[in-house]
């Protein structure tokens, strides 16, 4: 398995700094944050896109994928989320990224089975723009669908090779789903894992890797017996947690932890 963190730990940090907190602290990649407030987002002109791109080659560091925000079962007309993530494929695509992330959304004003295929059809319709960009959609474990349960029956109802799963354990943990039940649903389609950890499951505070309470021992290890050998992504949410550590004192210690746990499940 191979390591990277999300710029959501380090909000507005420039790309050159981004990439060599990542190669001095033995992150092979960085899932980059499209938003707006971030060096990296839609609005960014082709020869931007080609010098991001290449300060990445040039760094030996990956771009693991594109966490955007289009929320696909969200309540609506289906052409301004289509359009969104068009504009997002396009990015990870000029970025040499091989993932989208996009949130499922849903509102509590939806029927379950609404919300499910309002999602399903956005994202079957998405897929063939996807095959022609090389760059897959990946469906987080989030909000209205946390569990790999609720994702998959999204994914499902797709079943197309361009559309997958992002496995957030941090939500799968919050919905009562175990490990072994989210890897048994999502397996056929996951293309990685947002790894982080929290105080509590009342304060989702983030705090160092290995110092809270979700199951990271019990994810990697599984993971690891399965022989599943995709990406663990450090999601540490600075960006919505201000008074955090900041993420650069803490990057060394990450690594290493997960590195030990790595060791010890093999």
């Amino acid at each position: 398995m191979k390591l990277a963190f999300s710029s959501l730990g380090v909000p507005g940090l420039p790309l050159p700094d981004v990439i060599r907190l990542a190669t001095e602290y033995g992150y092979h990649g960085v899932e980059l944050r499209a938003h707006p407030e971030e060096p990296v987002h839609t609005g960014l002109t082709a020869g931007q896109r080609a010098e991001a791109a290449a300060a990445f080659e040039a760094a030996g560091v990956e771009v693991t994928g594109l966490a955007g925000y289009a929320r696909v079962a969200a309540p609506g007309d289906d052409d301004p989320v289509l359009a969104e993530l068009r504009e997002l494929l396009d990015l990870a695509r000029d970025l040499g990224a091989p993932f989208v992330r996009v949130f499922p959304g849903g509102s509590e004003e939806q029927d379950a089975a609404e919300a499910d295929a309002t999602a399903a059809r956005r994202l079957g319709t998405a897929a063939e723009y996807a095959t022609d960009a090389g760059v897959r959609i990946l469906l987080e474990t989030h909000d209205s669908h946390r569990t790999g349960a609720a994702a998959m029956r999204v994914l499902g109802l797709v079943g197309h090779r361009q559309v997958g799963a992002l496995w957030d354990v941090m939500h799968t943990w919050l919905g009562g789903e175990q490990p072994a039940s989210t890897y048994a649903a999502l397996s056929p389609h996951l293309g990685y894992v947002q790894v982080k950890d929290i105080a509590s499951a009342d304060d989702t505070t983030p705090v160092p890797l290995g110092a809270g309470v979700l199951p990271l021992t019990e994810c990697v290890e599984l993971l690891s017996r399965e022989g599943w050998d995709g990406w663990l992504c450090w999601e540490y949410e600075k960006r919505w947690y201000e008074a955090a550590a900041p993420l650069p004192g803490l990057l060394a210690a990450g690594r290493e932890h997960l590195g030990r746990l790595l060791n010890e499940a093999a």
